[in-house]
């Protein structure tokens, strides 16, 4: 049986979709923008800080799930600008200590004119 997870500790989802989900002992986490949890507006600041924010987000949600970024297999990057790469993947390297499995791409668009959203799906 699936579990729900929706902690306070993250942005509320922004459509009809939980935070993550628990199955057969994986975390699938719902892509994150850097939105503040407290305020849901995209936090001040370029890639470096909108990049923290994400990553601080898919912490959150990753704990309320009793996982953890050390437990990641795969990643999933999208950018508004490919040309951000290099500062999101200096910000990225300091959060993730094992390397899991990522793609990055560079998209049209993201929700809320965000520069960044990552996903993840982790062991629990």
């Amino acid at each position: 049986m699936s579990e729900y997870i929706n902690t306070e500790k993250a942005p509320a989802a922004i459509g009809p979709y939980s935070q993550a989900i628990v199955a057969k002992g994986m975390v699938y986490c719902s892509g994150q923008i850097p939105l503040d949890p407290k305020t849901q507006a995209i936090v001040e600041g370029g890639i470096k800080e909108q990049t923290q924010r994400v990553l601080e987000n898919l912490k959150a949600v990753l704990s309320a799930a009793g996982s953890s970024l050390e437990k990641a297999v795969k990643t999933t990057v999208y950018l508004s600008d490919m040309a951000d790469f290099a500062d999101m993947n200096a910000i990225y390297g300091q959060y993730f200590t094992g390397k899991p499995a990522r793609v990055t791409v560079a998209v049209k668009g993201l929700p809320k004119s965000a520069l960044v959203e990552i996903d993840c799906i982790a062991e629990n």
